[in-house]
């Protein structure tokens, strides 16, 4: 097997930058999704069942997608067919969705239905569009290059998940309308949600005609399992690559668990934790609500540039694991902190603590799963399976969240819930065993 050739900075470049206008959508999801459906009319106890649906189909679809384009060979390349498609679909659902209040339909429930069949096809979407680029940096990198890359696709994803975020503030700030009539999304949400489109396709065609992939000859010279090897053996057979994943593959999971089930909180609750905490209100027919949605945004940005300093950070300390479980700490004592700070400025302190927790869950996983994985082929597979490891948790604690929101009484008390989880999840990062 020869090594794989050194990439310029702007070869690593190229291979993530559609990874920018990915991050947008996703962030606008994220932020803005409670919001959405609380506007349209949804029970505060049923919303976390609305968050059912983002991990639901990232786990249907990443090892669907990591699976197909393992075997998939064509003239465009072999991951970025999934990519393009999956941000074409994209597009067309982030421009229905916020919407959903505006079609003329007569009743909440009907509201409701359209807007959860909007956002299953926009998580579908996302969820395809995003797979990719972290098979590309697996496929293409050498082993000495890929801190750099995933380094380079961590600041993509920050610097997305920033302009998302701020969108809602940022079209309130130049005039466009933040309330609505009741049960109608605002022109803010609306707005951010087209021009995010707009963003994710520049990019993305960016990608597709700067990267040009490996055929199957290439591709074998440069790794362990060859093309005709992938397409022959039991890559299909999730059962088995699951049976034959190593330790640190299920450890790295149950870190995983608490993590994603804390994060699953915070965006179903804390657009109602703030506007509870700083504006006394969590009635979303206000404009005092919505002021709090937008401000949320800010924050959420906020929490992804301290995301971004805490990752440079994050290489100086000694012991790997150490750096993962400070971290996770650090985001437990931020979401404590949500519900004792009724100042909004004052929001930002937790919202930086919980950036570092993110900086961690971003990188470590991966790099403690791939160093793991070196050698076993099916490498698009196998991260499609552990996606499942973020996908599984949320959609659990999602189950749970209306149940959990009952015993704890208001919406700020779930950050609290939040803030426990990961403080587990920092005691469990002491069992994973990193295979350099």
């Amino acid at each position: 097997m020869k090594q794989k050739p050194e990439l310029s900075f702007w070869k690593l470049w190229n291979l993530s930058f559609g990874f920018f206008g990915v991050q947008i959508a996703y962030a606008l999801q994220s932020a803005n999704i409670s919001r959405i459906f609380r506007t349209l009319g949804a029970d505060p106890h049923d919303l976390s069942f609305f968050w059912i649906l983002p991990p639901l189909m990232g786990i249907l679809v990443q090892p669907i997608v990591g699976t197909l384009s393992d075997k998939t060979w064509t003239r465009f390349g072999r991951r970025i067919p999934y990519l393009f498609v999956g941000a074409a679909m994209a597009v067309a659902v982030m421009c229905l969705l916020p919407n959903a209040g505006s079609l003329g339909l007569t009743t909440v429930s009907m509201v409701l239905i359209v807007g959860l069949l909007a956002l299953m096809l926009l998580d579908t979407s996302i969820n395809m569009a995003m797979q990719p680029f972290k098979m590309l940096v697996g496929d293409m990198v050498n082993e000495v290059q890929k801190a750099k890359a995933y380094s380079i696709q961590s600041f993509l994803c920050n610097a997305g998940s920033v302009v998302g975020f701020l969108f809602p503030f940022f079209f309130a700030w130049l005039g466009l309308s933040n309330v609505a009539p009741e049960g109608v999304v605002p022109d803010t949400v609306i707005w951010s949600f087209y021009i995010g489109a707009a963003i994710l396709i520049v990019c993305v065609i960016y990608t597709t005609l700067t990267v040009k992939e490996w055929n199957p000859q290439e591709y074998a010279k440069y790794n362990e399992a060859s093309a005709e090897g992938e397409k022959s053996q039991s890559s299909g057979n999730w059962l088995v690559l699951l049976k034959n994943a190593p330790a640190t593959f299920w450890r790295v999971g149950l870190v995983q668990f608490f993590c994603w089930a804390a994060f699953l909180y915070m965006w179903t609750y804390v657009v109602d934790a703030v506007s509870l905490t700083v504006w006394g209100t969590a009635d979303a027919e206000t404009a005092a609500y919505q002021e709090a949605g937008n401000w949320t945004g800010v924050l959420y940005a906020i929490q992804a540039m301290g995301s971004v300093a805490w990752a440079m950070v994050l290489p100086r300390f000694a012991n790997t694991k150490m750096a993962y479980s400070v971290s996770l700490i650090l985001g437990g004592i931020g979401f404590a902190l949500i519900p004792f700070c009724p100042d909004r400025y004052l929001q930002i302190v937790p919202f930086l603590l919980i950036g570092c927790a993110w900086a961690a869950m971003l990188a470590m996983p991966f790099t403690f799963v791939t160093n793991a994985l070196q050698g076993r082929g099916h490498l698009g597979a196998y991260l499609g399976l552990f996606n499942g490891t973020i996908c599984l948790p949320q959609i659990i604690a999602a189950l749970c969240g209306g149940q959990i929101l009952h015993l704890v009484g208001t919406q700020d008390s779930m950050m609290y819930v939040a803030g426990a989880l990961l403080l587990v999840g920092s005691l469990c990062v002491y069992a994973i065993r990193d295979k350099r």
